[in-house]
């Protein structure tokens, strides 16, 4: 019985989007139909040529200045958007996606509240999943440490976040795991060095002994992996808003 494979829209194509691209088109049960950027002049050009891989998918390059969302989705339908561009980037594509019912996935790091609450509005009409960091080890690592945190409520927590010496502010990832866990996110202890793409170290400590949970990100082909976690997981799911723990909560039941 064949596969059925799921078409996927994609909209970004700087060094993230450029690295999930790589991974979709490596993909047996996804097909990278087009990539949508804000870059004008492209001439119509194939993710395929200039990221130098085979693959039977189309992959069309497509800007801003040169075709419209609605054009693009009448032409070219997906089931599926992954948006990795920018806060603004949601407007470009939204209320498109949402009248044709095609499952929006944005990995956007930070939303206003104006944003926030177009998402909402969407999940009216589609199925929308957002998270500010898509990999899908940083997020396990989330739903661990707040299982072994119910476990052990008066345990010591240190978190440590390692990025790229050029990186600023506290990583997005560390607050949001802080939060979870009842640690002032003043406390987060931040090493900025070389070109380290993502580390994440939560500690445990309990007397006589510690439990350390790492997350390292080796390199960006990560949020492809975790892009595609989600889609795969977000097969069939109903309109709504969803977010990393309602797709890995299933997962963390015992039988």
């Amino acid at each position: 019985m064949k596969t059925q494979i799921s078409k996927v829209g994609l909209i970004g194509f700087g060094k993230a989007g450029k690295a999930v691209a790589s991974v979709i088109l490596r993909s047996a049960a996804f097909s990278l139909e087009w990539i949508f950027r804000n870059k004008s002049n492209v001439n119509d050009s194939s993710a395929k040529e200039i990221l130098d891989i085979e693959s039977d998918d189309k992959a069309l390059i497509r800007s801003k200045g040169d075709h419209s969302m609605k054009e693009l989705l009448d032409k070219n339908p997906v089931d599926f958007i992954i948006d990795f561009s920018s806060e603004r980037g949601i407007y470009e594509y939204g209320r498109q996606a949402g009248e044709r019912n095609v499952a929006i996935i944005s990995a956007i790091s930070h939303y206003g509240e104006k944003e926030k609450g177009f998402l909402k509005k969407l999940s009216e009409k589609t199925a929308v999943f957002w998270s500010p960091n898509i990999t899908l080890g940083i997020n396990f690592l989330l739903m661990a440490s707040k299982l072994l945190k119910a476990i052990a409520p008066d345990a010591d927590v240190e978190i440590v976040e390692e990025h790229f010496k050029q990186k600023s502010g506290v990583s997005g990832s560390a607050v949001k795991i802080a939060r979870a866990l009842d640690v002032d996110p003043g406390d987060i202890n931040s090493i900025r060095a070389g070109g380290i793409v993502g580390k994440h170290q939560l500690i445990f400590g309990f007397p006589y002994q510690t439990v350390r949970l790492i997350h390292e990100s080796i390199s960006r082909e990560a949020f492809g992996t975790g892009a595609l976690f989600v889609a795969a997981n977000m097969t069939g799911k109903p309109k709504g808003l969803y977010c990393f723990e309602d797709l890995l909560a299933p997962y963390f039941k015992m039988e």
